[in-house]
Formats: C-alpha cells, structure tokens, sequence
C-alpha cells in the first residue's frame, strides 16, 4: 500500500467484474424507481420534488438555511426560493435560533409536519419489498449501504 517515500500508491482501477456491475445498475434502477415515485408523491400535494425533500427534512428539525442547501446540495439563494414558496402555502416557517439570534430557521409547520407524513406514507415501493425480506436481510442491507457512503 506504501511506497519507498512513505507515500501512499494510488489505486489501480480494474475492471468491475460481473456482479459488481449488476449491483451498480440495481441500484441505479432502485434509485430511479424511488425518485420517480417521490416525485409523483410531491405532485399530489402539489409540490416539486425539491420542495418535498426539503419539507421532509424540516419535519425532522428546524435548520438553518446553509445547512439546508449543504443537505440538498444546492445554492442557498435556491433553498431561500424554496422556503418562501412554502411559507407561502403555510407549511414551513422562519424563526430565530435559540442559540444564535443572528440565525434564522427553517421550520415545518404542524400542516407542513402532516403533509411530510402523507409524502412518507405514499412512497411504497422501497417499504413493501424490505418488509418481505426477514430482519437479518435488512439489518445486513442497511449495513452494506452505510458502508457504501461511508466510502465516498
């Protein structure tokens, strides 16, 4: 792994091999399923599918808008246009932080908290497949994916 110099060598790329490359292209068909079934679900609450990720994530915890567009990997100007867009429809609100009056907060309202549940509760497609496998199937699926990003 090492060099004379104590450099670290780079890594060789090989050739996937054949299993490799079908998991790439499972996950990618996973993956396209999901956003697809997402943004139908935002489409029935009349959002777009930028608008239900963020109010998704604000039905967690109120978070500043920097953190917001980290998390979105967005502009901030472009989460600013997201949050005025549903504070417009009551669904997200601005408060100072607590710890920081300088700060403002994004936060989902008590409509913004249920129609972020109505959007989790439509999305099918990922939970009625997991449910079918047993525990240890899960446990080992949701240990592989952590790994996964952990690696980036």
């Amino acid at each position: 792994m090492s060099t004379l110099d104590g450099m670290a060598a780079p890594r060789t790329s090989r050739r996937p091999d054949a299993l490799t490359l079908e998991v790439v292209e499972l996950i990618g068909a996973v993956v396209a399923r999901y956003h697809e079934e997402y943004e139908e679900a935002a489409a029935g609450h009349a959002l777009t599918g930028a608008q239900a990720r963020l109010l998704s994530l604000l039905s967690l915890e109120p978070l500043p808008m920097r953190q917001l567009a980290r998390r979105l990997k967005c502009e901030p100007s472009n989460v600013t246009g997201i949050v005025d867009r549903l504070e417009a429809r009551g669904l997200v609100e601005r408060r100072p932080d607590p710890a920081d009056r300088r700060v403002k907060l994004a936060a989902a309202t008590a409509e913004g908290r249920r129609v972020a549940r109505s959007l989790q509760d439509s999305l099918r497609f990922a939970r009625e497949p997991l449910a079918g496998l047993a525990e240890e199937e899960r446990v080992a699926l949701r240990d592989a994916l952590r790994r996964m990003l952990r690696e980036d």
